[in-house]
């Protein structure tokens, strides 16, 4: 399985409706986003896909979902750039609950991937996509616990 990045910084780009989104997905298990792609060529419907706060803390992976579409363009503020549909199956607010913390995933292996792109939608390192996936689901069952 692939797996991509995808980032959001709340200085750049408020989700006002992160709590409706969340009591949606909740009440319906179907929540989809567009969101950026860099990796536009390699990336593909069924891929995991992970989004990280970045900017403002705290910081961390609060997000998942599977890739829904295909890669396709989108122009805003003058250019051209790639995005793709997210099928959202969790969403955390970071004000209010806790997150999967850049301070666990700068540890061990994981430790060998960029958590804080400068771009939306890159590559999660191959050899490192089961083990961020048995991390989040362990956080996910154990959060009370981080």
């Amino acid at each position: 399985m692939k797996a991509y990045l995808f980032g959001w910084n709340p200085i750049k780009f408020e989700w006002a409706d992160i709590d409706a989104d969340i009591q949606k997905l909740k009440d319906t298990g179907k929540l989809e986003d567009n969101w950026s792609v860099a990796s536009h060529k390699t990336i593909q419907p069924g891929d995991r896909a992970y989004i990280v706060r970045v900017g403002v803390e705290p910081k961390g992976i609060f997000a998942s979902g599977i890739i829904a579409s295909e890669p396709y363009l989108a122009f805003r503020k003058g250019r051209h750039y790639h995005r793709i549909t997210i099928a959202i199956d969790t969403l955390l607010n970071p004000e209010k609950e806790p997150i999967l913390t850049l301070e666990i995933l700068k540890t061990g292996n994981l430790a060998a991937q960029t958590w804080t792109p400068q771009a939306s939608g890159i590559s999660i390192r191959p050899e490192l996509v089961h083990e961020l996936e048995g991390v989040w689901q362990d956080f996910l069952e154990n959060s009370d616990e981080y």
